[in-house]
């Protein structure tokens, strides 16, 4: 099997991984929210720093819909330089966000998890889509 064709399903199944764990941290957001805020809060403060997550979590999800869409159009789905990206990333990801849910991390580390695993290889894929569709060139 060449290394091509085993890093494709890997890619997949990092970036399903990563996906799963944001729809959970979307459930489970209570506990981070409240480690984010004093020990006496309001439920203004309460209600601001959930409304910050879930705006996070949201852009999330819309970053995932443009990396998986250039993944399965086939632009990116074959690009090594794209597959190694996203699988390192979407790994550290997994595992980061898993912490996050368990040790209950505060707010703004998502927003640095989310800086290097969600925007980077989304904007690799956006390059790729306008070099593909824009500049007419071969997906590799």
């Amino acid at each position: 099997m060449s290394a091509i064709s085993s890093l494709v399903p890997a890619r997949f199944l990092t970036i399903i991984a990563h996906l799963v764990i944001v729809i959970t941290i979307f459930w489970s957001r209570e506990n981070n929210v409240k480690a984010s805020l004093p020990l006496e809060f309001t439920q203004e403060q309460y209600d601001s720093e959930d409304q910050k997550l879930v705006v996070a979590l949201a852009v999330t999800l819309g970053l995932f819909a443009i990396e998986l869409s250039g993944f399965f159009s086939g632009v990116s789905m074959f690009n090594c330089s794209q597959g190694l990206l996203s699988l390192a990333v979407h790994c550290g990801a997994s595992v980061s966000l898993s912490f996050f849910v368990f040790e209950m991390w505060e707010c703004w580390t998502y927003w640095v998890i989310f800086a290097v695993c969600s925007v980077l290889p989304a904007v690799v894929e956006i390059i790729l889509f306008v070099g593909v569709f824009g500049l007419k060139k071969k997906p590799l």
